[in-house]
């Protein structure tokens, strides 16, 4: 029998059509939009965070930006309720919401809250002006007024209570890391206490405005702090800033990407395996992203992942223990 040149076409574009019906079909329960919880300007998360919505944005062809938060702890109550759809956190935070201890919510378990992926860690780090005679933490005289970023930040809840716990008696101050890099500049206040992904855009920025100390942790001093809170040890690089003469010892708590868990599942697959799959245009993003690789999926020992991300970790051979899978 002859197959005519119509017969061929027909049968392409109706295979065709098929395939973008069911594409589309796929997408029928997506968002029309999306957002994703950074925090202030400044810091590595409004980098990293406006970074990532652009490149799902682009590449999954649904609407979405970063949006400005303050940071961890309202990223997790945004996500919980809804309000957002992603988010970037770090663990100790989170462990707080799913435990209904949150500062923000106190008594309400935030459990739609799904991890995605690893993010990096997040440093520890103290910055001063050099004029200020400040070069370690036992200096810091008291009633200095530091900086511990936005208010219900990871900085601003653990920074405060690991100082207190190395016996620095401080003056607290609160607000986004450009305005304190303003107000470090312009004597306002004494130091900043950095919780965020290195290298931090506002202490770069300082660099070059400036002479500043990095004010790096004992040994005695980092133990004391991993004793007592969710933070692991940490070198922060010498070629990180500038100021840097070598590496400066502090501690750190892991970050991760946030869903909630209700989001449909090929919409998460689909942002997974492009985050997943394209580490060096999360580079470009941001550096800290050389973290953001499915092997670092074991520092989440608090969160289930979503759905749609562990179907994308178990098709690429990476296991998700029972314990961090959705019930």
């Amino acid at each position: 029998m002859r197959i005519t040149m119509t017969q061929v076409l027909t049968g392409t574009l109706t295979g065709a059509l098929l395939v973008a019906g069911t594409a589309q079909a796929d997408r029928a329960d997506w968002p029309e939009s999306f957002t994703v919880g950074t925090a202030s300007q400044g810091g590595t998360y409004f980098v990293y965070g406006s970074g990532w919505a652009n490149l799902i944005a682009d590449e999954l062809g649904i609407s979405g930006g970063g949006e400005v938060t303050g940071g961890p702890n309202q990223n997790l109550a945004l996500v919980h309720t809804g309000d957002l759809a992603l988010g970037l956190t770090t663990m100790g935070p989170a462990a707080e919401a799913l435990a209904g201890e949150s500062p923000l919510a106190p008594g309400v378990p935030m459990d739609n809250v799904c991890a995605l992926f690893p993010m990096y860690e997040t440093p520890f780090s103290i910055t001063t002006l050099a004029g200020s005679g400040i070069t370690s933490i036992s200096e810091i005289p008291d009633g200095a007024s530091i900086g511990f970023g936005p208010a219900a930040s990871t900085s601003d809840t653990y920074f405060p209570r690991i100082l207190e716990e190395l016996g620095v008696n401080f003056e607290r101050r609160n607000g986004g890391w450009n305005d304190l890099g303003g107000q470090l500049q312009d004597g306002l206040i004494d130091v900043i206490a950095f919780a965020a992904g290195i290298p931090v855009p506002a202490v770069s920025q300082l660099e070059v405005q400036t002479d500043v100390n990095i004010i790096e942790f004992t040994e005695e001093e980092q133990q004391t702090a991993i004793e007592n809170f969710p933070v692991s040890p940490f070198q922060i690089p010498a070629s990180t800033y500038e100021t840097l003469e070598e590496d400066a010892r502090a501690v750190s708590m892991w970050n991760f990407t946030i869903a909630g868990c209700d989001l449909p599942e090929d919409f998460i697959y689909e942002i997974t395996k492009l985050s997943m799959e394209n580490n060096d245009r999360m580079r470009d993003i941001h550096r800290s992203a050389a973290n953001s690789v499915p092997e670092n999926l074991d520092k989440n020992n608090v969160l289930p992942f979503h759905p749609g991300a562990v179907r994308w970790y178990e098709e690429n051979g990476y296991e998700i223990p029972e314990e961090r899978k959705l019930n």
